[in-house]
């Protein structure tokens, strides 16, 4: 997949989000791995951008026009793998190693992996990152774009405030940090652990071009993605989620942040996701 278009075709985004699913529940599953609910609250965010809007090809990983996405929710390394077998950077079956010893396909983001930019899994440090390359990028005059994805429980974490205050100092509108608010971290509520409310203020106040939007429609995210139509600041997509989202029985279920799905769970999480693919 290569593109550089900001159109998407949101019946084809939307049939790749639940395959996304799919591939998680495998190896969270086969390799009694955690994660899944977070992997499955950002995987209409992943399908939107491998589905029309990012600039990558598979066959040059490491092409120098390509976009830049930065995965700090490492964790949640599940959704990442699979997208990136989906969009063509390794084959599927490669996922099958994911966890074995000496796989690239490590328990958090793995940057030996083709498609990924770097190691994650220590949160709050990808945006900094992230706020480097595209100021880099800015000073360059390049055309291509940079991307964060983070957590919101990450957003507990200073180092992503330092940031934040960097970014709109830069104007560095080649920029765009989208936020999985799924509102549920991994020992309760971002409510209960460190509320983050009004979270779009915070940023508003720091000087970011802020969009809220339903982080499961593919047509919200595609209009806030998009490359195009943008001012001379950094843009926050504040993407409002469900953990677990796909499974009625893990939607918004803390318990679905560390738990792996027995056989009967998976068969359950399965069937469902297939069903909602036919209908």
């Amino acid at each position: 997949m290569s593109t550089t278009s900001d159109t998407i075709d949101t019946a084809a985004s939307t049939a790749l989000a639940r395959r996304i699913r799919l591939l998680c529940l495998q190896m969270c599953h086969a390799k009694r791995a955690s994660h899944l609910g977070g992997a499955f609250s950002v995987a209409d965010v992943l399908a939107v951008l491998y589905g029309g809007l990012l600039t990558a090809d598979p066959a040059q990983p490491k092409a120098p026009h390509r976009d830049r996405l930065f995965y700090s929710k490492g964790h949640a390394c599940t959704a990442l793998y699979a997208v990136l077998a989906e969009a063509g950077f390794y084959p599927r079956a490669e996922l099958d190693t994911f966890t074995d010893d000496g796989s690239f396909f490590t328990s958090h983001v793995n940057h030996n992996v083709p498609g990924i930019e770097l190691s994650t899994g220590s949160l709050g440090h990808a945006l900094s990152v992230a706020a480097g390359v595209a100021l880099a990028g800015q000073r360059r005059r390049t055309d291509w774009h940079t991307y964060a994805i983070l957590s919101d429980g990450e957003l507990d974490e200073g180092s992503n405030w330092e940031a934040i205050l960097f970014a709109p100092h830069h104007r560095l509108a080649n920029l765009t940090l989208v936020i999985d608010y799924n509102k549920i971290q991994s020992f309760g509520s971002t409510a209960e652990v460190l509320n983050l409310d009004p979270l779009a203020d915070k940023f508003r106040a720091f000087g970011w071009e802020t969009l809220e939007v339903d982080g499961h429609d593919h047509d919200q995210l595609a209009a806030a993605l998009s490359k195009q139509g943008r001012g001379d600041r950094p843009r926050v997509v504040i993407c409002h989620t469900i953990k677990g989202k796909g499974v009625s029985f893990m939607e918004g279920q803390l318990a679905w942040h560390y738990k792996s799905p027995d056989a009967a769970q998976f068969a359950a999480a399965r069937a469902e996701l297939l069903q909602e693919d036919t209908q």
